[in-house]
């Protein structure tokens, strides 16, 4: 009897196994509430609890979500949603004795209401910064007027932050709407116990279906832990107890990748490996306020730009798992990237340019510091040993993440190592980190460069709705960005996942977002 029972176990354990996937967030899960979606590890489970008007898929192409078709009207800035009628809200006892009900385009005003609330204080309030007014015209109808063109802006609708929640849910969980969250998506709400596992289950009143019209999702539900140690999430998945980790970790880095970028053999009978070009430029930036010599010499600049080799440090200490960033600012994998000359490893050249500071500044005895976090001391460490050699003096500046990104807004460091992951698709996004208006803290421009060019560029980009002209004065943009050398591109990134062989429909997108609906699992 105990060997039947034990069979049985076992087999109603793989009954179950296939139809849920597990994955780790090593960081912690501060809310459910889409308001306040501001990273990953918050976008990635909400991402399966709701939905907003428009969605991404893996090419970065607007598709309809809630909305089924929309119209835009350029010369006005008018945007008209035609919505579905056939989206409930996940089953809660907030609707009463029918426990759910439809969306309406008044749950839209009502959600993007909350964004701009001062007692919410939501982070992505900002994107709501070009909007006029909406309005609900009737119930499958919902208008948004700008205040001027934006022609990034249906990107801006597809985040997390544009997600429909019920008034009803929302004012009955109160602050507690966190931890209770209520939306449309392929999954639904089971259980959180925090820093130890959230459960999420299939929504079977979901509005998507397949090419062949089976609904979605195909799985029964999603389980998340929280374990902090990567080494021991990465330890868990060749256990088989998870179906994916991402991102490549220097703890286990150089045991399953080669550094040429492959799978190392003992994986590749159970691991996928799957890659693609990440929203997500890594560089140094240059405080062009300081009033230092090195900082304000262009010369200077552009010598530490080829003053070391970008695809050695990709190739040795990223394993290969990123671009070397020999072109732009903006990151491939986006429109608006192009392949324009920018820094090579040219020593010759950097010392050229060191002399040629020299004798400008009368300063014989350059020295620059970097601040960053201890995540990338490696790269740091190659680029002072590469400068060096050059006859730059190299300080590194080691603090921790959350007063690097004080000290980078505050203007507090020269030289600071940064990353600028996109948060919408659109090349605007990383430009206007060089745009004079956005000087820190009005905006992101952390460098505060400032070119009446790029400026004029940047304006007259803002008013051309088509993609393909505005590609032309992006790429101009990016070229100055390049010669005037406010930043070090160091490299754009990849997304890396490792996949259970089991696991099938995980796509991935250069955004780096899990989406969940369409995967299955043998």
């Amino acid at each position: 009897m105990l060997i039947l029972f034990s069979s049985c176990a076992d087999s109603a354990q793989k009954d179950i196994d296939h139809l849920v996937f597990r994955y780790n967030e090593h960081s912690n899960i501060p809310t459910l509430d889409p308001a306040f979606a501001r990273n990953p590890q918050i976008i990635w489970p909400t991402n399966q609890l709701y939905n907003g008007l428009v969605q991404l898929d893996d090419e970065l192409n607007i598709k309809p979500d809630i909305a089924k078709s929309w119209e835009i009207v350029d010369s006005t800035c008018t945007y008209t949603f035609t919505l579905r009628d056939d989206v409930y809200f996940h089953k809660n006892k907030v609707f009463g004795r029918d426990s759910t009900r439809t969306v309406t385009a008044q749950d839209f005003v009502y959600s993007f209401n909350r964004l701009t609330d001062e007692n919410v204080a939501s982070p992505g309030s900002w994107v709501m910064n070009n909007v006029e007014y909406y309005e609900a015209e009737n119930d499958s109808t919902f208008k948004i007027l700008l205040k001027q063109p934006f022609p990034a802006f249906m990107g801006l609708l597809s985040m997390r932050y544009c997600s429909v929640v019920p008034k009803e849910a929302v004012e009955h969980y109160g602050n507690d709407f966190r931890s209770n969250p209520v939306g449309t998506g392929p999954f639904q709400f089971k259980l959180w116990e925090e820093n130890v596992k959230l459960v999420l289950r299939k929504n079977h009143n979901y509005f998507e279906t397949d090419e062949h019209g089976t609904p979605l999702p195909y799985l029964e539900a999603v389980a998340i832990t929280f374990l902090p140690d990567k080494q021991s999430e990465f330890l868990q998945f060749t256990q088989g107890k998870l179906d994916l980790v991402s991102g490549l970790d220097n703890s286990y880095k150089d045991e399953v990748i080669s550094t040429t970028g492959e799978l190392q053999e003992k994986y590749r009978s159970k691991v996928n490996l799957i890659t693609a070009p990440y929203l997500n430029t890594e560089y140094l930036g240059f405080f062009m306020g300081a009033d230092t010599p090195e900082i304000q010499s262009k010369a200077l600049r552009q010598a530490i730009n080829y003053g070391f080799d970008r695809v050695k440090m990709v190739t040795y200490l990223r394993n290969g798992m990123g671009i070397p960033a020999t072109n732009g600012f903006i990151p491939k994998g986006l429109p608006g990237f192009d392949e324009i000359a920018g820094y090579t490893y040219q020593p010759e050249k950097a010392k050229e340019l060191i002399a040629q500071y020299k004798s400008e500044s009368g300063d014989m005895t350059p020295q620059i510091t970097i601040g960053t976090n201890s995540q990338y001391l490696d790269l740091c460490e190659y680029i002072q040993r590469e400068l060096e050699k050059l006859g730059i003096d190299v300080t590194i500046d080691v603090v921790p993440p959350s007063t690097l990104r004080q000290m980078k807004s505050s203007g507090e460091l020269d030289i600071f190592r940064a990353s600028w992951i996109a948060d919408y698709p659109d090349a605007e996004n990383y430009l206007s980190l060089f745009y004079s208006e956005n000087f820190t803290p009005n905006g992101p421009n952390y460098t505060h460069f400032k070119n009446t060019t790029f400026d004029s560029l940047y304006v007259k980009a803002l008013s051309i709705s088509n993609i393909e002209e505005r590609k032309l004065l992006y790429t101009k943009m990016d070229s100055i960005i390049i010669s005037e050398a406010p930043v070090v591109p160091l490299f754009y990134d990849k997304a890396v996942r490792f996949v259970n062989k089991k696991v099938s429909g995980l796509g991935i997108n250069p955004q780096n977002f899990l989406v969940l609906k369409r995967v299955k699992k043998q």
